[in-house]
């Protein structure tokens, strides 16, 4: 962070809008991660009623040290509902997809939140998020 942005606080200080519209274009695309830990890999397979072994041999990847939901051949997450265009398992959703797109890599610059409301619907639109809502978000993880 500059000294500027110290002083002065960050670029989206009066805040930031976002509303989900629904679209599932944040759970689609080309082959990415959605990074899982073991509570919320539990959590995934509680509401899935599975056990966390049988879970995760169907639903997490292994990457490196770290482990990923595994997505279909199209990049699409593999709990979209490609139909309604919606999240299987959204009460039980990960962080990562619970903190969008308030992620410090759309939030570095006003460029990168402009190229994060190009690709998604609702951000810039709506609901008014306070400089301490987005920053509690972004920094629950880093990517």
């Amino acid at each position: 962070m500059t000294d500027s942005a110290k002083k002065n606080g960050p670029w989206y200080q009066d805040g930031l809008q976002f509303e989900c519209s629904q679209c599932g274009d944040c759970c689609t695309g080309g082959p990415g991660y959605v990074w899982v830990n073991d509570a919320e890999i539990q959590a995934l397979a509680d509401y899935a009623g599975m056990t966390v072994p049988q879970f995760e041999s169907i639903y997490v990847r292994q990457v490196g040290l770290r482990k990923s939901l595994k997505e279909y051949s199209t990049g699409d997450c593999v709990f979209l509902d490609t139909e309604k265009r919606s999240c299987t398992v959204y009460p039980a959703r990960p962080r990562q997809c619970k903190t969008w797109p308030f992620w410090d890599s759309n939030i570095r610059t006003p460029e990168d939140w402009q190229a994060t409301c190009d690709f998604c619907p609702g951000s810039g639109q709506g609901r008014l998020y306070s400089l301490e809502e987005i920053e509690d978000r972004a920094s629950q993880i880093r990517i």
